[in-house]
This record gives structure tokens, sequence and C-alpha cells, in this order.
């Protein structure tokens, strides 16, 4: 089995029995994404406590490469801070631009491919970019002693 192959099987065992697939009865901040383009949706659910992700929900509606790339980000950033999960975002983009695995993103690295076609960059960073709204629509509602939503 190739490294490809290896790869595709991560990403079709993510989409049909994705980690995290559902809402939260009481989020810190929830958070809507969506990729125009194709019509991909994402509703993302966060439980903060003392900084750190304690709880990752999430809907999708969309392709594969979205949902999976959804259930790879939940799986990797719970029980993280803030500040780890914002950094596994950039690592993230950064791999999807270099075209170069990073060990770091666990079974996010699977994604690696999709850098050679552009078209689909935007549903594999759907979630990844609405984590990072999320994140900061904590950290303003941090600054004004509220709760966020998104």
């Amino acid at each position: 089995m190739s490294l490809e192959d290896l790869y595709q099987d991560v990403i079709l065992e993510h989409y049909r029995s994705p980690r995290h697939k559902g809402r939260l009865a009481r989020p810190t901040v929830s958070q809507r994404g969506d990729n125009p383009l194709c019509g991909d949706e994402l509703e993302l659910d966060l439980a903060v406590e003392d900084g750190r992700i304690r709880q990752v929900g999430f809907e999708a509606r969309g392709c594969s490469i979205s949902v999976a790339s959804a259930s790879m980000m939940a799986s990797l950033v719970l029980g993280r801070t803030l500040g780890e999960a914002e950094g596994l975002v950039a690592r993230f983009k950064a791999m999807l631009r270099e075209g170069r695995e990073d060990p770091e993103l666990g079974d996010a690295q699977a994604l690696v491919g999709v850098h050679r076609f552009p078209v689909r960059v935007k549903c594999a960073t759907l979630a990844w970019t609405t984590l990072e709204a999320a994140t900061a629509a904590l950290e303003e509602a941090a600054g004004r002693g509220g709760p966020a939503e998104g």
C-alpha cells in the first residue's frame, strides 16, 4: 500500500465516521463557516475552560475533504490551549501552501495532497478558518467580558 493510498483511507474514514460530530449543549463559542464556491457549511462549537478546549462539536454539510478535515481538526485541538490551537491552524495552512507533511498535525497531514488542487484548498481549510474565527471571537469576548457567538 502506498502512502497516498493510506492517506486516502484516513480521509475516507474521517468522512464516513467523523469524530466529535454533533453540536454541544453549552458551548462557550459557536462559529459558522461556509465556502460559497462549493456550498460546504460548518457549525463549530467549542467549550473552553481555563483557556483550554475541553469539548469540540460540529455539524458539517459538504464534500468528503471538508467533513474529514473538520473531524481531524476537532480531534487534534481537543485538550489544547487556544494558543496551541491557533498554532495548529497556522501549521495546517502552511502544509497546504508548501505541500510538505507535518507530523504535528496527526491525521490531518493526510490532506497534504490537497495542495495540488487549488480549488479544493478552501474545502480543506474551512474547519480551520472557522476555528480561527472562533478563537478570535473568544479573545474579543474576553476583552468585553461576555460570551462569544459567531
